[in-house]
């Protein structure tokens, strides 16, 4: 049995997230296999490093620091999340990131990335936390005109979550066979077409696939999230949701909405571990 968590992205929506993995830990419970989506690999990747509290943490001391998320980091920037703050000053000075403890734990971490030229879904599996692993998990959750696109080894990318948005196939073709998927939306959501359509055409006019991809989102969402429900009716996959939609907006700075969304997580976790015999076994 090879067991795996998979983690939907979603911005700040991700704190739903936060709240079901720290349940997760303080009860024990571990993973040989992880992959973190956008804000499901910025946030995620902490069950590897083992730092209960960490994202919630840090997102309520800096809410409000334009440097953190702001549209004025958007302008100076291109990044409407600062990338110089959030990769670089908040782990290593701030926050700090436990490297260390993530490099030693053996669970495999992977992060999704859209490949601009392609229009694919690309995959980076995460070994030590450090520099290189730090940037394709920047990658995966710098967003389509609200991120610069992130430049690897001549390759450019932009948010995961465009060619890949739950990548529960893709862990069970790595030979998981246990799963946890871990969403951000409830049940019955249903992506629409994008709006900004006219927008992305302009500025990703050089990257056809890309646009395409954009265009097409709703589409393998939506396909992607049904195949989510048939595996969990057949039980084969566990899935942990919110109820209801989050409701929090991107650049939300209120703690007490931080803590909302956060708290859901805890208590939608918690409930699953009340019934399911295979997370209380592990």
């Amino acid at each position: 049995m090879k067991t795996a968590i998979v983690m939907e992205g979603g911005a700040l929506r991700g704190l739903f997230t936060c709240g079901v993995i720290d349940v997760l830990m303080e009860n024990g419970i571990n993973f040989d296999g992880g992959i973190g989506v956008s804000a499901g690999a910025t946030f995620g990747c902490n069950i590897k490093s083992r730092q209960i509290g960490r994202p919630l943490r840090y997102n309520k001391k800096y809410s409000a620091d334009k440097r953190y998320k702001s549209i004025s980091s958007w302008i100076k920037t291109g990044d409407l999340f600062g990338a110089e703050f959030c990769y670089n000053e908040l782990p290593y000075k701030l926050d700090l990131w436990d490297d260390k403890a993530f490099m030693e734990n053996p669970m495999e971490f992977y992060v999704v990335v859209t490949d601009l030229e392609t229009g694919e879904a690309a995959y980076h599996k995460c070994y030590d936390g450090l520099s290189e692993d730090i940037t394709w998990i920047r990658a995966s959750a710098s967003m389509p005109l609200a991120s610069r696109i992130v430049e690897i080894d001549g390759r450019k990318f932009l948010d995961g979550g465009t060619a890949d948005s739950i990548p529960l196939k893709f862990m069970e073709d790595k030979g998981f066979d246990h799963i946890l998927v871990v969403e951000t939306q409830p049940y019955d959501f249903v992506k629409k077409k994008q709006s900004f359509m006219w927008l992305i055409k302009r500025v990703y006019r050089r990257y056809p696939k890309f646009v395409e991809a954009i265009e097409n989102r709703y589409l393998m969402y939506n396909k992607e999230k049904q195949y989510v429900r048939e595996r969990e009716k057949t039980g084969d996959v566990l899935v942990i949701r919110p109820e209801d939609p989050l409701n929090i907006k991107p650049l939300e700075k209120d703690p007490a909405e931080l803590d909302r969304v956060y708290n859901a997580g805890r208590k939608a976790a918690e409930k699953l571990l009340l019934k399911d015999s295979w997370l209380k076994s592990r």
